[in-house]
């Protein structure tokens, strides 16, 4: 457990987790997890440097009242009471990762470096599922049309804990309770409003000149795999690495060998400073 603090942003209070010391390094979590999917990786980054990790609202320990809101203006608020004015390399898995790009864009001189896993991109298409994807995804909206929150909790770790293209149940023991434990408080979270960031972002990644490192797991979906590929592409400074033994979520099912590209990524970015 790290150093916790509250920043204000707008009618949210952000719960923020803060790690060591150094060049600031801040996690982005999906919208199934909340900030401790990077309990590990969070414990490494902090060896060298400032490790910054914060429940977005909706999720974790992040108190809201319920407002339209900007994704980006509460992560710029983290950053302004914690990143001592410094440039910071931004870490985000899914809509985490949407939003370190959008914060790229909108304020580029305060990013130095991003890391982006399996990420979402506004713009880059709808996906497309095989039959037996197909089939899940029916199932899921089913659960959801239903209110069964157990079953969508279940259908969402089989989909992005083990991954489409992996056996169901794959992930076991405290990965995969730590991910139902997450996500279950997700479901169960009243609604505190959207956010209202809207940059079409994937016909703007040229514009980002900052090293990335793209991640996608191997077992993750299909067009999640392709986009993340397309993301590593159309990037400036961007490099595109396959995890294999992945799915989704590889702070959860491959801890140690996401923290050591981390690090890696860290120290070149930092190289280039």
């Amino acid at each position: 457990m790290g150093k916790p603090h509250y920043v204000a942003s707008g009618r949210a209070s952000l719960f923020v987790e803060t790690m060591g010391s150094g060049d600031p390094v801040a996690f982005l979590h999906a919208a199934i997890c909340d900030r401790t999917m990077w309990s590990a990786q969070m414990a490494a980054v902090a060896v060298t440097n400032t490790a910054i990790a914060y429940d977005r609202r909706g999720h974790g320990n992040t108190r809201a009242d319920v407002e339209h809101y900007s994704a980006v203006a509460d992560l710029v608020a983290v950053l302004d009471a914690l990143a001592d004015g410094k440039r910071v390399i931004l870490v985000g898995c899914s809509q985490g990762a949407r939003v370190a790009l959008d914060a790229t864009l909108l304020h580029p001189t305060r990013v130095s470096g991003l890391v982006l896993i399996a990420p979402t991109v506004p713009g880059a298409g709808a996906p497309v599922y095989s039959p037996a994807i197909g089939a899940l995804m029916a199932q899921l909206q089913e659960a959801e049309m239903q209110g069964q929150q157990d079953r969508i909790n279940d259908l969402k770790a089989r989909l992005f804990l083990d991954g489409p293209g992996a056996a169901a149940g794959r992930v076991s023991g405290l990965a995969r309770q730590q991910f139902l434990e997450m996500n279950g408080a997700i479901l169960c979270s009243p609604y505190g409003g959207t956010s209202t960031d809207d940059l079409a972002t994937f016909q703007r990644l040229g514009e980002i000149q900052v090293p990335a490192l793209v991640m996608w797991g191997a077992y993750d979906f299909p067009h999640i795999q392709a986009r993340s590929r397309q993301v590593a592409t159309l990037l400036a400074d961007g490099i595109g690495e396959e995890l294999a033994g992945s799915a989704h979520l590889p702070s959860l099912d491959n801890p140690a060998a996401l923290a050591a590209r981390l690090i890696a990524f860290i120290a070149r970015a930092g190289a280039g400073k």
